[in-house]
């Protein structure tokens, strides 16, 4: 019986890494095999370009949550130590993301972003669902868990 693999991103190199589903279901959290980072830490990763965003979005098996914010957004400040602790439960079963829509807003115009905070849950490359507003980190946690289970 061949055991499940995910697909993960090194969110500090970017290199393609496997690691077995189960135990990433019961918490464990991986180091990358080129650069030796954690791949998970407890806390969003900050996209840097569009190429690094493409690049979880559609070479990890992970599922992705995305924040849409941007540094004048009072809403989106308010958000982001809810988004940052929602992190720490839901990592390693999907990755936390954060966009700049003031610093990447070719990737804000290609998903149609309208209003700020906006979360939208990608996997296996597309858009599965999308949740305007802040919220609180159990709303947060509540809404990509039910996301992921469909």
């Amino acid at each position: 019986m061949q055991q499940k693999t995910e697909t993960i991103v090194c969110p500090g190199c970017g290199a393609i890494n496997r690691a077995p589903a189960d135990k990433l279901a019961s918490g464990a959290k991986p180091k990358c095999g080129k650069c030796h980072a954690p791949m998970f830490t407890g806390e969003p990763i900050a996209a840097g370009n569009a190429a690094a965003f493409d690049r979880h979005i559609s070479q990890g098996s992970l599922p992705v949550l995305v924040d849409f914010w941007a540094e004048w957004c009072g809403p989106c400040k308010m958000m982001a130590p809810m988004f940052a602790k929602a992190a720490q439960s839901l990592e390693p079963r999907l990755r936390l993301m954060k966009i700049d829509t003031e610093a990447l807003p070719e990737v804000a115009a290609r998903y149609g972003i309208r209003s700020i905070p906006t979360l939208i849950m990608f996997k296996g490359g597309r858009e599965i669902a999308r949740q305007a507003g802040a919220m609180d980190t159990a709303s947060i946690e509540r809404w990509a868990r039910q996301a992921i289970l469909g």
